[in-house]
């Protein structure tokens, strides 16, 4: 998940994955604006036939937020 995850960012923002790690905050670290992180969701969403719920989507901090709430959705 991760790794699927950390390709996205980095196609996303024209990043290093190398660069990319799950402490990483995407906004301050990987320098994203909100609606960089919409547009990751809502790409996500598509892969994964999962929706995430707007209240959700505010928590999100960090690549590990995302990829714990993708786990989480998925099951």
């Amino acid at each position: 998940m991760f790794e699927k995850v950390r390709a996205m960012l980095a196609k996303q923002l024209n990043l290093p994955a190398e660069k990319i790690t799950l402490e990483s905050d995407i906004i301050k670290d990987l320098g994203a604006d909100s609606l960089d992180v919409v547009e990751l969701l809502i790409s996500l969403e598509d892969d994964y036939g999962i929706s995430i719920p707007e209240d959700d989507i505010a928590g999100v901090k960090t690549v590990k937020d995302i990829v714990e709430m993708i786990e989480k959705l998925e099951k």
